[in-house]
């Protein structure tokens, strides 16, 4: 049996993967909800900015793809995005807001 990936591990490298529109991480964003293995796979739920992204797909896809780079063989990942609870900019790291501007009054 393959040992299980650090937690860690997977979010920093969901850490390379950008909101295009946005030029920042999806986690650094607070995109990435929940990581978790569960059942022998890991499950990642994750949202968008907005439920009308269009770069939706692509950020999954790039996700999935820095996933790949990171996971043991044979350790399957599932992607889910949700749209509960809807994301604001409260949920970006400080960090974050700082670097795109927005202040604490803005992130509300």
């Amino acid at each position: 049996m393959t040992a299980a990936p650090d937690i860690e591990v997977i979010r920093d490298a969901l850490r390379h993967v950008a909101d295009p529109e946005i030029g920042a991480s999806i986690v650094d964003l607070g995109l990435v909800y929940r990581i978790a293995l569960e059942d022998g796979k890991l499950w990642i739920d994750m949202t968008m900015t907005s439920p009308a992204c269009p770069m939706g797909g692509m950020i999954v896809d790039d996700a999935y793809a820095e996933l790949e780079r990171v996971l043991p063989a044979g350790l399957e990942a599932e992607i889910r995005v949700v749209w509960e609870p809807p994301w604001t900019p409260a949920m970006m790291s400080e960090q974050c807001r700082l670097r795109l501007g927005w202040s604490d009054a803005d992130a509300g």
